[in-house]
């Protein structure tokens, strides 16, 4: 694919024009740290990281917004998150395009992870009215035993390049129903993005007539996450980003006892089985696989194959590989943008070499596109590695699009393999076979998060709780029951007996 990439000043004026309709005061955020393009590796803006008494100064401003957001009721906080999803729907191009700009993603998933907002503020605002408690029946006349959920207090968010606004979204529309505050500390690739979600909320919060400082953003990497992590007014802190990240967030937060909620690395994988539909399997396969540049949480990067159709497998991903359009993620056609930056290039490299070292045969893709035109931005062909098992570097996660595929023989050796990983985000089985489905499905199948049937691992849906086990860390954001994550349970007994009996029968007579 032809492609031609664009002047830093068109960028920078693109971004600028999306981030000031969204309602930015770009003046206010202005600083010496540069934030770069993927697209052409050149600077697109330039923001002021915030410090350690920042991110105190924001964490208080939040606590003192959910002193009174806590006390709204929940229906009534519901309506600034209805708000906020209309905002963004009027919004969804100028999002987008910062998205697209900052992070490096096609125009098509750059307004996806948009519609994914607009969603999840629909989800959240019919959870406002659910937020359900039991009663229990009690062993004593005259008492009623039930559970009640209040509001918890400040959450502190961490989120990475690859969702730069998705994940925010995904927090904060449903701990403010939740009556929750929120202190955001995004990539720091995605200062305008974060900057943008602000204005929006902000507008929001002016038109329902909700309190200030319900939302906080603070700039900057890892000691001003690491100031978010230790505030201890910060009741539960969602992390998104590496396994190494999380194993640091985690041990800090519970030291001070406090709450997290970790969305963690992923190592993806798809079992296609002799009865698989192999034309479903490959267009699977690759959006999961070379989306995003490989870039996602849900990236597929495992195949595990039947001896019986590995071969004919292989032969239509490297077809398919073969025409992927690669190029400017803002221009019409183009599948494939770049990787985030020279780091995740060098990784890619590295993972390709430790690959063939252990037996592997890199069957397409691997170079690199556009560097004369950018030597700055990292565009690759997105690669498929036939593999004679799960190796060391099988096992490691590597996040550019690489995608291993390997043989089996019996099911059970699939699902070993598929598990025999120290993630557990999300996986798949592409297969005709109805029990080899309910199998993979079930407690003896795959031990992930994410189970799917004849889909690919990538492009889970706001309903469901999204997340995974393992080194993935165990959190569950989004829909289903999520919500119980950013809310404290009570357990209440009444009594309206006028007696005073213990329970289990206990005599304590004075």
């Amino acid at each position: 694919m032809t492609t031609t990439l664009p002047t830093a000043e068109d960028l920078a004026g693109q971004a600028r024009a999306a981030a000031e309709t969204c309602g930015v005061d770009l003046a206010a955020i202005a600083g010496d740290q540069a934030g770069v393009s993927p697209i052409n590796g050149e600077q697109l803006t330039a923001v002021a990281w915030t410090d350690a008494a920042g991110v105190d100064a924001a964490v208080q401003r939040a606590h003192e917004a959910f002193l009174q957001w806590r006390t709204v009721p929940a229906p009534v906080r519901g309506n600034l998150v209805k708000r906020l999803g209309e905002l963004l729907t009027e919004h969804k191009e100028d999002l987008g395009l910062l998205v697209s700009l900052e992070v490096g993603k096609i125009t098509s998933e750059a307004l996806g992870e948009v519609q994914e907002m607009i969603d999840i503020c629909d989800f959240a605002v019919g959870l406002s009215r659910q937020l359900y408690g039991r009663t229990m029946p009690s062993e004593r006349p005259g008492h009623r035993l039930m559970e009640t959920w209040h509001p918890l207090g400040v959450v502190g968010v961490i989120s990475a390049f690859n969702f730069p606004v998705a994940v925010w979204s995904w927090n904060t529309a449903v701990a403010l129903v939740c009556g929750d505050t929120v202190v955001w500390k995004p990539s720091e690739g995605a200062p305008l993005c974060a900057a943008a979600c602000a204005a929006l909320l902000d507008q929001a919060a002016k038109d329902v007539g909700a309190p200030e400082g319900l939302s906080q953003v603070v700039y900057g990497d890892g000691p001003v996450g690491q100031a978010l992590v230790d505030h201890p007014k910060v009741a539960l802190v969602s992390a998104t980003g590496s396994t190494r990240m999380g194993q640091t967030v985690g041990p800090r937060t519970a030291e001070r006892f406090g709450k997290v909620l970790l969305e963690l690395g992923g190592n993806n994988a798809a079992v296609i089985t002799p009865s698989a539909d192999l034309d479903l399997a490959v267009r699977g396969i690759v959006f999961a696989a070379a989306g995003t540049c490989g870039q996602r949480c849900t990236t597929m990067r495992r195949v595990i194959a039947h001896s019986s159709v590995i071969d004919d497998l292989v032969e239509r991903l490297r077809g398919a590989y073969s025409r992927l359009p690669i190029g400017n993620p803002m221009t019409e056609g183009t599948l494939v943008g770049p990787l985030i930056n020279e780091a995740a290039f060098t990784t890619m490299q590295d993972s390709l070499a430790a690959a063939r070292e252990q037996g592997g045969e890199v069957v397409v893709g691997g170079g690199r596109r556009l560097e004369d035109e950018a030597p700055g931005a990292y565009y690759v062909e997105p690669a498929v590695v036939r593999m004679p098992g799960q190796t060391d570097i099988v096992r490691t996660e590597t996040f550019a699009p690489i995608l291993y595929v390997l043989p089996y023989e019996e099911l059970t050796e699939a699902i070993a393999l598929n598990n025999d990983v120290p993630q557990g985000l999300s996986s798949a089985i592409f297969t005709g076979d109805q029990a080899e489905a309910e199998i993979f499905v079930g407690p003896e199948g795959s031990d992930c998060g994410i189970v799917n049937v004849n889909i690919g691992t990538s492009g889970a849906e706001i309903g469901g709780a999204f997340g995974g086990e393992k080194e993935t860390g165990g959190g569950r954001e989004s829909g289903s029951d999520a919500w119980r994550a950013y809310m404290r349970r009570a357990t209440n007994t009444v009594n309206y007996s006028g007696e005073l009996p213990l329970a289990q029968g206990v005599d304590f007579t004075v």
